[in-house]
């Protein structure tokens, strides 16, 4: 017998509100300060995910990617243009409002995302308002698809992965949670996946 839904594990970027600083928005970054989109990409991938594992400040990272030489803009302008482009995902945010009431669920966020940014968001979009805990990759110092990211989430919450209902926008991420006995939605957008909680008992009214 399917044990029911007792917890959400969300991700943020790509399920409740924009990602946080992807290609598109380095790409607009780029187009906007003027700056070599290939050289900043690469400088990018060498090392993000230190500073998405908390090991660097959101100014050593630019640093590294954006201020190793003379700029005509100063670090917070880059870093105002950075966190203006989240925003929320069309109706994400109400909806898991909503189940968490009607279904007295736990909520957890589970993301990959640097500490400064996490924060921002947090703040300017009220999630503390509806997430219980949040075991972020620069809280906890290990990143998606590390399993073990999930552990900390699944001891933090005390529940049974059967019990877990995991909602993210990367198949592999979700892929790796399964591998814990964790349940899945690859979310797409509002409707489907609000089609598939209903499937899996978390239905809402019209």
């Amino acid at each position: 017998m399917t044990e029911p839904v007792s917890t959400l594990f969300l991700d943020i970027g790509g399920v409740l509100l924009t990602n946080g600083w992807d290609r598109v928005a380095r790409r607009r970054a780029a187009a906007s300060f003027h700056l070599d989109y290939e050289e900043m990409n690469e400088r990018h991938h060498l090392t993000f995910d230190t500073y998405e594992e908390g090991k660097l400040s959101l100014d050593e990272y630019l640093e590294r990617v954006v201020f190793h030489e003379p700029r005509h803009f100063t670090r917070n302008e880059f870093r105002e243009f950075m966190l203006e482009q989240s925003r929320p995902l069309p109706g994400m945010i109400d909806l898991i409002c909503r189940l968490k009431s009607r279904h007295r669920l736990k909520v957890a966020v589970v993301s990959n995302e640097g500490r400064e940014l996490t924060e921002y968001r947090i703040r300017t979009f009220g999630l503390g308002r509806f997430i219980d805990f949040f075991v972020a990759s620069c809280f906890v110092h290990f990143r998606k698809p590390d399993r073990d990211i999930y552990r900390i989430a699944l001891d933090i919450a005390q529940v049974a992965p059967e019990q877990v209902l995991y909602i993210e926008d990367r198949p592999m991420f979700v892929e790796v949670a399964a591998s814990l006995g964790i349940r899945g939605i690859v979310h797409q957008d509002h409707e489907t996946t609000r089609r598939e909680l209903a499937a899996l008992g978390l239905a809402l009214p019209v």
